[in-house]
């Protein structure tokens, strides 16, 4: 019986080891200056899922973080290339990307200002504690 239970214990381990080893990565990509960030973390994101498709990766704007999400006229990297051909890109391959709701009200900013693949969150900064608590690694262009 010992050795019985000896060999599943093991096997149990072996089955563990081996999920654990192909397990999603999932990322927090936290941004709070589009101007410095912004265009790193989508070069950053894409790169990561060229490597691992598989990668769970959420963008958490605030700050001056939302201003790359942002329609206004296009909002455009320091090479003025539009942000939003590399949003579309990375929004089709999974990447989410969150705003944050204090965000908007301290700036007095609309949803209807950001591009359609921005989703909302009540507080960035909240939302960032509560995925790393679920296992996200972060991640700051």
């Amino acid at each position: 019986m010992l050795n019985m239970l000896k060999k599943l214990f093991i096997c149990a381990a072996l089955v563990f080891s081996h999920a654990a080893a192909f397990a999603q990565d999932q990322v927090i990509y936290h941004v709070t200056d589009s101007k410095v960030q912004a265009l790193a973390g989508l070069r950053n994101a894409r790169n990561q899922l060229d490597v691992d498709p598989s990668a769970k990766i959420i963008f958490v704007t605030h700050g001056e973080g939302v201003d790359f999400l942002m329609e206004m006229e296009g909002a455009k990297d320091r090479s003025d290339s539009p942000y939003a051909g590399a949003i579309a890109a990375l929004a089709a391959r999974g990447v989410k990307f969150e705003v944050c709701e204090l965000t908007l009200r301290t700036r007095n900013l609309k949803k209807e200002q950001f591009v359609q693949e921005a989703d909302f969150t009540p507080s960035g900064a909240v939302r960032v504690t509560r995925l790393q608590k679920q296992g996200y690694a972060y991640f700051k262009p």
